[in-house]
Parts: C-alpha cells; sequence; structure tokens
C-alpha cells in the first residue's frame, strides 16, 4: 500500500477509536455495562481501517463513523452488517490479506455475545415488539366480527405502510391527528350500519330474472346489454367498453349480493369453451372503474355459477368474454346492434337465468342485535316500523351491556376502573337525552376509538426475576389475540378467549390445537391469502399491466388464475406439511385450462383449479416459476435480473440486499437489444462497492430470464416495436456465489431446493415477523435457529414450521 494511503489510514485510526469508546447501555433489570469488545475494536484496526478509513472506502462503509450506542438503528444494523460479512467471509476480501482464524472467532463470539445482551436487555425493559395498531384489513375484519356487519371499511383509512413487505411492523406505525379522524370516520360507518340493521326489520332483495329479462329492453336499440337470440339472451366477443352490462342486475341499494349465473357457450373454439369475466360497476363512460368479481368457461351445455360481490347501490354485473385469445368482433360506433355478431362468426356467451339474492356474510339481523343488545328487549316505539330499546331498561342493565361489549371490544377482562369512563359517558347521555339506544351507541364509540381496541395490548404475564436478561412472557389474553390475528387476521373467537380465561393457551399442545382448529374449515386458505400477499407481494398484482402488444395471450382471467395457483399451492404445501424445498421445487402446480394453455401445459380441461402433476423435466413446479410471482418481480414490458434477483434473495433465501451506493446509478434495459442486460451488468459488477452483493443478486436474476414479465417460458428477449423479431439470446447460466455453476434455471432451482435449511429459517422469520409485528433482531437468531433445527426431523415441513413458530419464546413473548 502506498504511504500516503497508510498514513492517511492510521490518522483516521484515531477517529475510529474515539468512536468506538466506550459505551454503558443499560437495561431496567441490569446495571452492568455494556462496552464494544476488544476483539472487535482490534479487527477494525488491523484488518479493516486500511480500505474503509474515511468517506470514500471500499463499498461506501467508512469505518470511523460506526459508534457504540446499539440504541442506533442505524449503528446496531451497521455492526450486524459487519458481523455477517465477516462471518460468511466475504470481508476481508479475497485479494486482501487473510484473517487469521483465532481473531475471525474471537471478533464473532464477543461481537454476536454484545450485541445479542445489549438487545435482550432492551427486549427485557420494553419488550422485543412495540405497541402495535391494528391494520386496515384487521381493523376492518374485527368490526365485522365484533358487530356482525359485513360492510366494506378499508378504503375510509389510509392505507398501511409496508415494511420488506408487511403492514404490520410497530415501528413503521405513525398515529396522526388525520389518522385519528380517518379512524373515527370508520367507527361511525360501522356503528351506522349495526344499529341501522338492528332497528330494522327489511325483506332481503331477490330476483330470478329470465333470458327476456336479461336482454336489452328495445331489440332494435344499438346498446351494450345482450341482445335475444334463439330464446338465449347473448354477448359476442368484442372490444366495446361495458359490452355485457346487464342492467337488469343494477342493485337496489348498498349490499352483498350472491349471483347464480346458468349460461353455455355460443361457437366455442375446438379445443376449449369460452372463457368470461364477471365484473361489477356503473358501467357508463362517468364512472369507468369496474372491479372483479370472478371468471368461468362457458362450455355447450349450460351450467350454473355462482359468484358473491359487494355492490353500491346503482351498480350492475358485466358478463362477457374475456379471454384475450379469443376472435374479436367489430362494432362501429361503441355499440352493438342486434345481429351484427351472428355474421361474423364469432364465440360468445348465453345467457338462460341469472338469480340474485341480498346476502349478509357478517351475520343475519339477530346476530347483530344480539351484539348490540344482548339481553336488552326492542320494541317498536309509537308508528314508526324503527325498533327500540324499552323505555323501563334500568341503567344497570344498560352498565351490565357496555361491560360485555367492552370486554369484547378490548379482547380481554375489564376492570371497573378501566369501564368507568365509558359508564360515566352512558350516564351522561341518559340523562341529558334520555334514549337509551342512543346512550349505548356513544358509549360504544368511545370504547372503538380507544388505545385498548386500536392497539394490541400485550401485557406479560409475570415480572423478571432472573437479573440476566430474558424475555418477558405475554399473559394468555395477549396470546390469544396474536395467535388469532396471526392466522386469522382478527379478533379471538370464544373459544380462545374461555381458554385464555382457564390460564391454557401455554400449553403448548393446546396451542397446536387451536392452530389446527382457526386453521380447519377454510381458515388456512384466508391465511395463506393474507399472508402470500405481504410475503410474496401478491398485494401488488395489479399495479402493472403486460403490454398487450408483446403479451397479447395475457389477460385478466390468466392473472387471477395465477394468483389461485399460488394461494392452492402453498395451501396444499402446509396440508400435506411438505418440505420447504417444494417452495422453490416440485412436480405439481394447480393450474385451469386457461392458465394451462397461457403456460403450453396440455390435457388440462375445465375451470376449477386442479392440481397438475408435470412432466419430467418441466420448468413449472416451486414458486419462482408460478405467474403470480414472475409478474409482480417485472414492470409489464421487460425484466430485470436485479430486481427479480434482489426480490429472491429476500423472499426466499432470507438474504435482504442493502440498497445501493448512492453513486452507483441504475441499470436501465437497452430496448434496442445492442447490449444485453448481462452485458450491461458485468460493466456494473466491476464497481468494488456492487461486486459482493451482485455475487447473490446476479445468480437468481439471471436464472429467471428465461420467463417473461407476463411469466412466460422464452428462449429470446422480445424487441418492443418490432412485431414478433426475436432479440438477443436468452442466457440463464451463470454460478451461485459459493462459485457452483448452473446451466440454466432448472438446475439453478434444484441448487436452491437443496439448501433446505436455508429456505426454512427464512420462511420461519417471515411468519415471525408476519405473525409478531416486529423485524427479526441480532438476538432472535439463536432461537430461530433453535426453533429450524426442531424440524429437522419432519424434513423441515412447512406446517411443523408454522408450528414452531408459535409454541417459540419469540412469538409468545412481549
Amino acid at each position: 500500500m502506498p504511504h500516503l494511503l497508510l498514513s492517511r489510514s492510521r490518522t483516521r485510526l484515531v477517529a475510529i477509536l474515539i468512536a468506538l469508546a466506550p459505551l454503558s447501555v443499560h437495561g431496567a433489570d441490569s446495571d452492568a455495562s455494556v462496552r464494544v469488545p476488544a476483539a472487535a475494536r482490534q479487527l477494525l484496526e488491523n484488518s479493516c481501517v486500511d480500505c474503509h478509513a474515511d468517506e470514500s472506502g471500499d463499498g461506501g462503509f467508512d469505518a470511523s463513523t460506526l459508534g457504540a450506542d446499539l440504541s442506533n438503528p442505524r449503528t446496531i444494523a451497521t455492526w450486524q452488517r459487519v458481523f455477517d460479512r465477516v462471518q460468511l467471509g466475504e470481508m476481508p476480501p479475497r485479494d486482501a490479506e487473510t484473517l487469521a482464524p483465532k481473531a475471525r472467532k474471537q471478533f464473532l463470539e464477543a461481537t454476536s455475545d454484545w450485541i445479542t445482551t445489549t438487545q435482550l436487555s432492551e427486549f427485557a425493559a420494553r419488550g422485543r415488539v412495540r405497541a402495535r395498531r391494528l391494520t386496515t384489513l384487521q381493523l376492518e375484519r374485527t368490526l365485522h366480527d365484533l358487530l356482525s356487519i359485513d360492510i366494506p371499511l378499508a378504503a375510509l383509512v389510509p392505507e398501511d405502510p409496508r415494511v420488506d413487505g408487511f403492514t404490520n411492523i410497530a415501528s413503521a406505525q405513525a398515529m396522526s391527528h388525520f389518522q385519528l379522524d380517518s379512524h373515527l370516520n370508520i367507527v361511525d360507518a360501522a356503528l351506522d350500519e349495526a344499529f341501522a340493521r338492528a332497528s330494522t326489520e327489511e325483506s332481503p332483495h331477490t330476483k330470478t330474472l329470465t333470458a327476456k329479462q336479461i336482454a336489452r329492453s328495445n331489440p332494435n336499440q344499438r346498446c351494450r346489454e345482450p341482445e335475444m337470440l334463439d330464446g338465449k339472451a347473448v354477448i359476442w366477443s368484442g372490444n366495446v367498453t361495458f359490452y355485457g352490462r346487464i342492467k337488469s342486475t343494477t342493485a337496489p341499494k348498498d349490499g352483498w349480493y350472491r349471483i347464480k349465473v346458468t349460461a353455455s357457450a355460443m361457437n366455442k373454439p375446438k379445443d376449449h369453451g369460452v372463457w368470461c369475466t364477471v365484473h361489477t360497476g356503473f358501467c357508463t363512460s362517468g364512472a369507468p372503474l369496474m372491479s372483479w368479481v370472478g371468471s368461468f368457461e362457458a362450455t355447450d351445455e349450460p351450467t350454473e355459477r355462482t359468484f358473491e360481490a359487494w355492490i353500491p347501490k346503482g351498480q350492475m354485473f358485466e358478463i362477457r368474454p374475456g379471454d384475450g385469445t379469443l376472435k374479436r368482433g367489430r362494432f362501429k360506433g361503441g355499440q352493438v346492434g342486434a345481429g351484427e355478431g351472428t355474421p361474423q362468426n364469432l364465440p360468445g356467451v348465453a345467457f338462460h337465468q341469472i338469480q340474485i339474492e341480498e346476502i349478509h356474510p357478517g351475520g343475519d339481523r339477530q346476530a347483530v342485535r344480539a351484539t348490540l343488545f344482548g339481553d336488552l328487549k326492542l320494541s317498536k316505539q309509537g308508528k314508526s316500523n324503527r325498533l327500540e330499546l324499552d323505555k323501563d331498561v334500568t341503567r344497570a342493565e344498560l352498565h351490565s351491556q357496555l361491560n360485555r361489549f367492552a370486554h369484547h371490544a378490548f379482547r380481554r377482562p375489564v376492570s371497573k376502573l378501566e369501564l368507568q369512563p365509558y359508564a360515566e359517558l352512558l350516564s351522561s347521555v341518559l340523562e341529558n337525552q334520555g334514549n337509551p339506544l342512543e346512550a349505548l351507541r356513544s358509549s360504544y364509540r368511545a370504547i372503538l376509538c380507544s388505545a385498548r381496541f386500536m392497539y394490541l395490548v400485550e401485557p406479560t404475564s409475570t415480572k423478571q426475576e432472573n437479573s440476566k436478561p430474558s424475555r418477558a412472557p405475554l399473559d394468555d389474553f395477549a396470546i390469544a389475540s396474536r395467535l388469532s390475528y396471526f392466522l386469522t387476521g382478527t379478533m379471538p373467537d370464544t373459544e380462545l378467549f374461555q381458554l385464555a380465561r382457564q390460564h391454557r393457551l401455554r400449553d403448548p399442545k393446546v396451542l397446536v390445537s387451536q392452530i389446527d382448529r382457526l386453521l380447519d374449515n377454510g381458515g388456512q386458505q384466508q391465511f395463506v391469502t393474507d399472508f402470500t400477499a405481504q410475503w410474496l407481494d401478491l398485494v401488488d398484482i395489479n399495479f402493472t399491466e403486460p403490454d398487450r402488444k408483446l403479451y397479447p395471450r395475457f389477460d385478466s382471467v390468466v392473472q387471477n388464475a395465477m394468483l389461485a395457483e399460488t394461494h392452492h399451492y402453498i395451501d396444499t404445501l402446509l396440508s400435506k406439511n411438505a418440505s420447504v424445498d417444494q417452495l422453490v421445487r416440485s412436480d405439481f402446480t394447480f393450474l385451469n385450462s386457461r392458465l394451462a394453455r397461457f403456460y403450453g401445459i396440455d390435457g388440462v380441461t375445465g375451470d376449477a383449479m386442479q392440481l397438475v402433476k408435470l412432466d419430467k423435466g418441466s420448468s413449472r413446479g416451486g414458486l419462482l416459476a408460478q405467474g403470480s410471482i414472475l409478474k409482480v418481480t417485472a414492470n409489464g414490458t421487460t425484466t430485470s435480473p436485479v430486481l427479480r434477483g434482489v426480490w429472491v434473495c429476500d423472499r426466499i433465501l432470507g438474504q435482504p440486499v442493502p440498497p445501493p451506493p448512492e453513486s452507483v446509478p441504475a441499470i436501465e434495459p437497452d430496448i434496442r437489444g445492442a447490449k444485453t442486460i448481462r452485458d450491461q451488468l458485468e460493466m456494473h459488477r466491476n464497481h468494488t462497492e456492487c461486486a459482493s452483493c451482485h455475487s447473490k443478486i446476479d445468480p437468481p436474476g439471471f436464472a429467471l430470464e428465461s420467463f417473461d414479465a407476463a411469466g412466460q417460458w422464452r428462449k429470446h428477449y422480445a424487441i418492443p416495436g418490432k412485431g414478433n423479431r426475436k432479440g438477443p439470446p436468452v442466457d440463464s447460466s451463470y454460478q451461485l456465489s459459493d462459485g457452483r455453476p448452473f446451466d440454466g434455471f432448472n438446475q439453478f432451482r434444484a441448487l436452491i431446493a437443496s439448501e433446505k435449511k436455508l429456505l426454512a429459517r427464512n420462511f420461519a422469520e417471515k411468519l415471525l415477523v408476519y405473525g409478531t409485528g416486529a423485524p427479526i433482531a441480532f438476538a432472535d437468531r439463536q432461537t430461530i435457529e433453535q426453533m429450524v433445527d426442531s424440524t429437522s426431523d419432519d424434513n423441515y415441513g412447512m406446517r411443523s414450521l408454522l408450528n414452531a413458530v408459535v409454541l417459540s419464546p419469540l412469538f409468545l413473548s412481549k
């Protein structure tokens, strides 16, 4: 090394040693000072300072800024990264002086003990999980269950911020005046709906429509409603906006409706039926947004399909052929006249009958009344059809009902002192207005706006008696809430409440039985949908739309089948306790006929998702080959090995990649096809600060280049604007960061599938973050290792991993 650099480095060492001066970190239960270990200071001085002496240090790392205050998030994150890179052998780099095994061991042991002890002291004082607010989805479902209602509420509050994909991270949950106002709006909307349903007597809306009633009222009018043809109401395949709207299905009021559609295909293709989409909306140019309801494959025989949807007043159903591969008709002027589709020999859908029924998934009227009023009696007052509480209801009866409601809302028993403010409010409204119904409503409103409802209150069961820092166990009611919100996204049910009262939820056998109960009877399907929306970023499935000129076979039917494929796949892995390696490699998947055609897989018929055994050598088994994953990791036009590689590292391998240094420009794809993305990345990797991260990012990124932005297999890149002209060939071969080569996607998938413990650790960590609302801390690592090792006899089964997460001290502690 040049003398000038050496001199500068030694001068900067003074600043480093000052920054690493001993710093005391005091926990609530310990007076011992936690100091930077001598081994850590020695390693920085002897092996790091020459290359990382200032802000221009390699990789953008300036060792002189590395302090000792582990309460600073940036400081502890940097120490963890230093630890990890030394542990993995990435630092010092291969072209530097080798680190002596003894020095390396001493550094790792001392630094690990230092960080772990410091964090455990903090956890003992404040808890691993800080105050955690109900997410928007949890708030909506909790109000639904608490009040036995079912109206959409999530749109009334701001979207939750996502941290590493998850919306329930406590440290990211702010509470502003605007959010409080939004919360009040959602509470008022919920109470308005509950009290309106409880105090009225109305018959549900039902209707049976014949084909004539489904079709346009004026057969000679050019419009966008079905036409009558041979006793059936028909919609042809076409591009006219809102073509397929059915005005006779217009909702008379806001509500959930069940629709049963009996339909058959017209002029269907030889090898498949006519895939149709079902949407709802106002179906006018002034309100163009449509809501997805479902899809079905119409065949020659009339078949009944059932769908359920929330429909605002004035909206209607639109049902039309939605398969992007079908021949489309040409209609002039944005309208369709009767008889214009027949001579074009178009595929279409014929409606025979439609039945519509208003439903209440949250509970019937009696359930709402039981929730709001318990044993209190209702009766008609005067000539009005509205019901009121009996005037002779006593204040003691009202207080008893208030206590019952507060118990359920707060998800734990309520003391007299805790109930007092709400009881005083009830008494005040009674004295001023004399209306017991309004008194209850006002008190309920106050309860639902309190911190005890809005936040997951998680007190511990005992005080820490051991002087050594340790985790504080949750009480049984906190366990009930944590388990319920983890698996169902809503408040605990009656059985969980009862077990909490009996103090039985710390019994491992009881906990496992409750996991089984909550996930049975469709509960697991809901859990999988909720969890994968965040873990796998499936919530972003609509964020981009593949370019139809580049990917003409992609459509909304395909996209929703892709989501269903992933949901069914994970659900099956959990049900069978499949080994975690099947997350990335298996010999089966779930398809319907439309998705199978899109993937180029023969022999699949019907519109139901079904388990399909894949041919030997198929590239479709596992998450990384599923269209939903490939779509959310692309931008709709092009793919990026960097974006997909980062996603795989974080979501599947549990090796999150830090953001690049600000001095390094992003790579934009060369749409001219002059340079492949591989050529551009090769130049990118020449930056010293990029090489270490790209050694992890590039292998999965290049492997997934065999799939385009719509999730189809490809051998060549497409060139936008060049029609069907092929671009450069796809090269998906590369090598893993440890040097193991692979010749393409299938071999890459086999290599990472062999890393079962790595995959198991990541899956367990993602479950823990989702279940507790706290990121994985350094001090959690040893416990997670033990948790994962406990499932090795089950071949790291996915259901075993889920059970191990719930039984772990990380899940059962504050």
